[in-house]
């Protein structure tokens, strides 16, 4: 049989054959070196001997180190995947519970006795220095592990209660003065005999003053309200020049623009915001609210947990234009007058403050010592002297800025007031409070004709009226948008139309709708933002606006797709 190498190299060879290479190539002894056409890859793991630990396997095959085991997620975030908020496990709104299996007597029998004696039997297992579980159970007390109470309960306590004796008399012989069950205690005074000793009022004067002092107590260690409260001056920056080569001011709309500001008819058709226009950058603290300025819009005022208030411009070059600098305390709610020539603002330190929007003049301060949670003026021209506060007293007070008192007080919630919302041609208006109520009023009667409460309802701390005046949407803190119909004097939830998606549970993010009222736009606890279509409900938009909570959002009067948002992150975003 032939060589079949020797075959090739005569077929394709020079003709030539060597002695020297035949016996190379019919050699069984020589082999032929594989040949590695592959180039060098220097992979990630020869640079770097850092192992990232994939969680999504749910094994893990090698011992890593400390430094692996905490290493972030490696490669780029999934468009679709969830945040860590909304992606933990839960079972029930407010996260996960896990299920305990404790009888209700065993229950209220440490409840009751911790209320009683301030120890109660740890419920946790209890472990020895070997790790193993203990028969008996740790009792635990506001003073860490109590050993002296040795298990006792309410029902078998070693402590020994005084009961106080009653007057016995059970000789059923003498009627006049037989004592039955309901027979006095030995100690127990009588009106009758306080009276003939003279002592009812010496008694009633030292139990008043023992009050009085319990109140000032808790006064001087709750309640600072007996303090001046009020330590800032009122001061404001300008920014820019005061006025134009026209010698107008900022107040002024602007002529220059695409869009008519003066009209009053909203856009025929509004289109969803895609991009970010600009970003106002200048408070140093969580945003906490922001309000156009009437019927225009061309400025935008803000209030910070910086105990600032500025006003930008939402046109041109869209500068920071006047700074107010008069709370000690983060600014929590403002609102505008008729003119948008004043402003109100509220903050923690329970100051109230009137503010001119031009010079930048604090004009009027009011405080009842109380926190203001909102603050609304009467949407009247003529009632522009009055406005409602409600506040953490659980009352909404109406004040007179002519004297600068309170001229009226609704208190009939029994939690602190979080919105007030003016309806039916401003003759009455809709509060919501923290007792997961909301009640209807009529202007100036301080009892509310009409209560709506329901088991299933939640919190609603943010409410927006809708631009035709017909409809409410409240931000409820089971994560959804409910509506309320307050046409024609009436105001009814409307239960089919809700609005969900987003997660808004335990924050009051305001909601907002379109000019032409084709949107409800509302931000959430992730920093997104999310545009449903108001007749079906259906969610168009949702887009990462911040870093944090869309506290607020203000679509812009005369404009067909600019939306303006705040965060807690300082900052405040244009969106077109």
């Amino acid at each position: 049989m032939s060589n079949p190498l020797l075959t090739l190299k005569g077929a394709y060879g020079s003709g030539s054959e060597s002695e020297s290479d035949t016996e190379i190539c019919t050699n069984p002894k020589l082999k032929f070196a594989p040949l590695n056409v592959a180039p060098t890859v220097i992979t990630d793991y020869d640079v770097s001997t850092e192992r990232a630990v994939d969680i999504s396997t749910g094994e893990i095959v090698y011992n890593p180190t400390a430094t692996e085991m905490y290493m972030p997620d490696q490669g780029p975030k999934h468009p679709d995947r969830k945040t860590g908020q909304a992606s933990a496990e839960r079972n029930m709104l407010a996260g996960y519970a896990e299920k305990e299996h404790i009888s209700d007597f065993a229950f209220e029998t440490q409840r009751k006795t911790y209320h009683s004696y301030g120890f109660a039997v740890d419920p946790s297992r209890n472990l020895d220095e070997n790790g193993e579980e203990l028969p008996e159970k740790q009792v635990i007390s506001h003073i860490g592990i109590d050993k002296g109470a040795e298990g006792n309960n309410v029902w078998q306590s070693g402590v020994q209660r005084k009961k106080r004796k009653r007057v016995k008399n059970e000789d059923t012989a003498d009627t006049e003065n037989w004592q039955g069950p309901w027979a006095k205690y030995q100690d127990e005074k009588t009106n009758e005999e306080l009276a003939a000793k003279g002592e009812d009022r010496e008694e009633m004067d030292a139990l008043l003053k023992e009050r009085a002092e319990r109140k000032a107590i808790k006064r001087q260690m709750f309640d600072d309200s007996d303090e001046e409260v009020d330590t800032t001056e009122e001061t404001s920056t300008l920014h820019v020049d005061g006025k134009d080569y026209q010698g107008r001011n900022y107040i002024n709309p602007p002529h220059d623009v695409d869009v008519i500001l003066t009209k009053d008819n909203p856009p025929e058709r509004c289109f969803l915001p895609k991009k970010l226009v600009h970003t106002y950058k200048s408070h140093t603290k969580a945003v906490t609210s922001i309000e156009q300025f009437p019927l225009t819009g061309h400025l935008i005022l803000s209030s910070s947990m910086d105990g600032k208030v500025k006003i930008w411009e939402t046109y041109g070059k869209r500068r920071l234009l006047r700074t107010y600098c008069g709370h000690n305390k983060g600014v929590r709610c403002l609102d505008f007058t008729h003119d948008g020539k004043k402003f109100m603002s509220g903050a923690y330190d329970r100051m109230m403050k009137l503010w001119d929007t031009e010079t930048g003049q604090a004009i009027q301060k009011f405080s009842n010592k109380k926190m203001p949670y909102v603050i609304r003026i009467h949407p009247n021209p003529e009632r522009q002297h009055m406005f409602l506060v409600g506040s953490n007293d659980k009352k909404v007070s109406a004040w007179d800025c002519r004297s600068g008192n309170i001229v009226q007080q609704y208190d009939r919630h029994l939690n602190p007031v979080n919105t007030i919302t003016f309806i039916d041609n401003n003759r009455r208006f809709v509060t919501t409070s923290d007792d997961k109520s909301i009640r209807v009023w009529e202007w100036n009667i301080p009892v509310d004709f009409k209560y709506i409460a329901d088991p299933g309802m939640h919190s609603m701390p943010a409410m927006t009226k809708s631009p035709d005046h017909n409809f409410c949407a409240a931000t409820s803190l089971d994560n959804k948008i409910s509506i309320f119909d307050c046409s024609n004097g009436k105001f009814r939830p409307k239960k089919k139309k809700e609005f969900k998606g987003h997660i808004v549970a335990g924050f009051a993010c305001r909601p907002c709708f379109s000019p032409d009222q084709s949107y409800l736009c509302s931000g959430d606890a992730d920093g997104k933002m999310f545009i449903w279509d108001w007749k079906t409900g259906r969610l168009y938009s949702k887009f990462q606006a911040h870093d944090q909570v869309v506290i607020d959002a203000k679509w812009l009067y005369h404009e067909t797709s600019k939306l303006v948002t705040a965060s807690w992150d300082g900052k405040i975003k244009l969106w077109d």
